[in-house]
């Protein structure tokens, strides 16, 4: 049987979006070395083209260094998708835990509550989250682990639903151990693996929705980000097309390098998947 790293490999486009990947989240973390002064300041003429200057992007309306800019952003994409999925998988995991594991009433209840978050639109629900607790990057986190949580609970729960009448829970059970320890140490280890891929395409949705967010100025407006980048180009599109062009890049290639992670990890952990047959 293939090791889950040589399912991964099957799929090239996996293996070409985890270099991707890896190449942006070091750009990220060497930010503060390659572009050690704010991303704010302004270093050169306004509106001047890509590869024209020492500025290789460019820069905007105010002479700051697009790609300064990008990379900056970068760091704050990154850990707003990371931070809030951390999040969001925590509190998914906890209700669809005991949910699954308990049934009955607390099921009913804790379902009932998960489907009164569903009912509201995402985007809708984290702007409105975003403006009342005040733009910045905590309220923006908060805000995506909020509308991000529903599935995750509903996945965990199915899984626990599953897993619970298995034969190794019920030894377990009659062995005396804890309701604690029966769902952490013996029924969500092996229910990691559809929780792992669904963790790593809710980055990429986080990041779309922080973009999305800070694209209509409701962002940290003490952070440089790609979707601030992308929302303050649109006066400018015709006349500076790489103020927009170069950010947007970066939040299509990331995002789209995030998914493709996540289909490999989906057929490294499932061998039934398409590349692992």
């Amino acid at each position: 049987m293939k090791s889950p790293w040589a399912r991964y490999r099957a799929s090239p486009g996996a293996v070409a979006a985890l270099a991707a990947l890896l190449a942006i989240g070091l750009a990220a973390v060497l930010a503060p070395m390659l572009y050690p002064d704010s991303p704010w300041d302004m270093v050169g003429t306004p509106f001047s083209p890509p590869f024209a200057s020492e500025q290789i992007l460019g820069t905007d309306t105010l002479g700051r260094d697009v790609l300064a800019g990008v990379v900056h952003g970068a760091r704050v994409s990154l850990t707003v998708g990371i931070v809030s999925t951390m999040a969001a998988i925590l509190l998914g995991v906890l209700v669809g835990a005991l949910a699954g594991y308990c049934g009955g009433r607390t099921d009913d209840v804790l379902m009932r509550f998960t489907e009164f978050f569903q009912t509201i639109p995402n985007f809708i629900f984290a702007i409105v989250l975003v403006a009342v607790f005040r733009p910045s990057i905590v309220s923006v986190v908060a805000a995506i682990a909020v509308v991000s949580w529903p599935p995750v609970a509903r996945l965990v729960r199915a899984e626990f639903l599953t897993l619970r009448n298995r034969e190794f829970v019920q030894a377990a059970i009659i062995g005396g151990q804890s309701d604690a320890s029966v769902i952490f140490r013996e029924i969500l280890p092996n229910a990691l693996s559809p929780i792992i891929v669904t963790a790593s395409l809710m980055v990429a949705t986080a990041i779309l929705l922080e973009s999305s967010i800070s694209f209509l100025g409701l962002g940290d407006p003490n952070l440089m980000t790609w979707g601030y980048m992308v929302g303050a180009s649109r006066s400018v599109i015709r006349q500076a097309w790489w103020m927009g062009v170069f950010p947007g890049f970066a939040i299509m290639l990331t995002v789209l390098s995030i998914n493709l992670v996540g289909d490999g990890l989906n057929a490294a952990l499932n061998p039934r998947s398409e590349f692992g047959t």
